[in-house]
């Protein structure tokens, strides 16, 4: 059975990231992946690192790959796209995670019918522990599907979404690792202000951001019971939770979330 050969186009912080899981998690070989860049020395990092093998250029790279991903940035898409339409053939698998380009848009720059596949990832696949959401062409098939999602777990859970939500979702997820770092940063500080030393503070936060993760992952109740588990009538946690109401914490993750929405849309228009 031939292997399958798969080309990264963009070496980067969530490319490296890629690389990480679809090796860790044998899902593919390090001999089988090639690696494009407009940077030489991530190309040089890649090859370091990961054993895997330098293309040329990117119409090499995809003139010899089965699948490409494709991690640069939006402003970059159409030009890459442009560049590489020419090498790719019916049964090429594009797959981009590119910040507000549309599935239309990726058939679009490469001017013909694509089998294509948008995904919106975030930074925790840097350590395998990220959440990526899917929509697919109308092109792709079932074993591309199987096979897009086989490659997006390796970095963490994935989700299959329509496409008209995609730059909701890059508001919620793809963004939202950097709210929940404002949040991590917050508690410290607040810490530290009541007199916990920094490191302890820190600590204490971290833990508890990722001990609350679980048990939402984990228990299967709804956020708003384990809310209650933790407040009781009278005591300090419904204390703190009228002084966050009071200071808008919700309304300020929605405002947070469509902004991030609303600049996913513009990025998509080239804006």
């Amino acid at each position: 059975m031939k292997r399958l050969k798969i080309g990264l186009i963009g070496a980067g912080n969530m490319g490296g990231a890629m690389l990480q899981g679809w090796i860790s998690s044998s899902a593919a070989l390090p001999a089988d992946i090639l690696v494009s860049d407009a940077d030489a020395d991530k190309v040089r990092s890649a090859v370091r690192r990961f054993k895997v093998k330098a293309a040329r250029n990117n119409q090499d790279l995809a003139a010899r790959s089965d699948v490409i991903l494709l991690a640069v940035k939006p402003q970059l898409m159409d030009p890459v796209l442009q560049e590489i339409a020419e090498k790719i053939g019916p049964r090429t698998l594009l797959i981009s995670i590119a910040a507000g380009v549309s599935l239309s848009r990726i058939e679009k720059g490469v001017g013909k019918k694509v089998r294509a596949v948008r995904v919106m990832p975030n930074t925790p696949a840097l350590i395998q522990e990220g959440i990526s959401a899917l929509s697919f062409s109308r092109h792709v098939t079932v074993q591309d599907r199987k096979l897009a999602v086989r490659l997006l777990n390796a970095v963490g859970d994935t989700v299959v979404v329509d496409e008209k939500i995609m730059d909701a979702v890059t508001g919620l997820s793809g963004s939202g690792p950097a709210y929940v770092f404002v949040l991590i940063e917050a508690l410290s500080d607040a810490g530290v202000r009541q007199g916990i030393p920094r490191d302890v503070a820190t600590r204490l936060a971290v833990q508890t951001v990722r001990g609350a993760s679980g048990m939402a992952l984990k228990s299967g109740r709804h956020t708003g019971e384990l809310k209650d588990m933790v407040t009781s009538p009278g005591g300090t946690t419904i204390a703190g939770l009228h002084a966050l109401e009071k200071g808008k914490f919700r309304a300020a993750l929605y405002n947070a979330v469509e902004a991030a929405t609303q600049r996913s849309r513009e990025l998509g228009k080239g804006e």
